[in-house]
């Protein structure tokens, strides 16, 4: 039950810290037609997953409950794109470069024709 409860309230903090900054970003590019509040969320997340990893590889300072809040929940709340981008870069590390590949690959061919497929759906049904 503990892991839950620190799963959630990282996954609190997460996602209001991305409201809060792709507001701010988005306040701050009004002007243009380019999405630069997620691309910062992403971005950031990614800086802050390969920091935090980084560090609990040389250091062996966060515990697997700290680990479960930052990664799971915070980073998880603030961008899934940070798991993503960490999980490819840790395959390339391992010199996995054909899984690597895969999972760049995979997400391109998957993951934005679902967005398409569960938007025509919605539409489909609503009519």
């Amino acid at each position: 039950m503990r892991d839950f409860f620190l799963v959630g309230v990282g996954g609190f903090v997460g996602s209001v810290s991305r409201y809060y900054l792709g507001g701010l970003v988005l306040h701050i590019t009004a002007a243009s037609r380019f999405p630069w509040g997620t691309l910062v969320v992403n971005t950031l997340g990614c800086l802050v997953i390969g920091a935090l990893a980084g560090a609990a590889e040389h250091r062996h300072y966060l515990t697997p409950p700290t680990r479960l809040f930052l990664f799971t929940g915070m980073l998880g709340g603030f961008t899934t794109f940070s798991a993503f981008g960490y999980e490819t870069y840790f395959l390339g590390r391992e010199h996995s470069w054909p899984a690597a590949a895969l999972n760049v690959g995979l997400h391109l061919l998957l993951a934005l024709p679902a967005v398409w497929l569960g938007h025509r759906l919605a539409v489909s049904i609503m009519q």
